[in-house]
């Protein structure tokens, strides 16, 4: 029987380098799509106002949203299945 992908085989913990390892990128990519959304609709508040400008860029930022969290999604599912296939591997 094989162990959860961040526990250490030899000491049964937390693997704790390896959950460092993973959260990194993961939190690198909600940064990134939620840094950008919030420059556009930033953008939109301090520029655009309540003009057909401004209710493009909110519909520009809820799109940068919906888009980040399906690559998040994407990654977060093609990561697990990585791991599991590690996990199934004979060391």
């Amino acid at each position: 029987m094989s162990l959860p992908p961040f526990v250490d085989r030899e000491s049964g913990e937390l693997d704790l380098r390896r959950i460092q390892a993973e959260v990194f990128p993961l939190a690198g990519l909600i940064l990134l799509f939620g840094t950008l959304a919030l420059l556009v609709f930033l953008l939109t508040l301090l520029v655009a106002g309540n003009s057909i400008l401004g209710g493009f860029l909110v519909v520009v930022t809820q799109f940068i949203l919906a888009v980040g969290t399906g690559i998040v999604l994407m990654y977060v599912v093609a990561r697990g299945i990585q791991l599991a296939d590690e996990g199934e591997r004979p060391r």
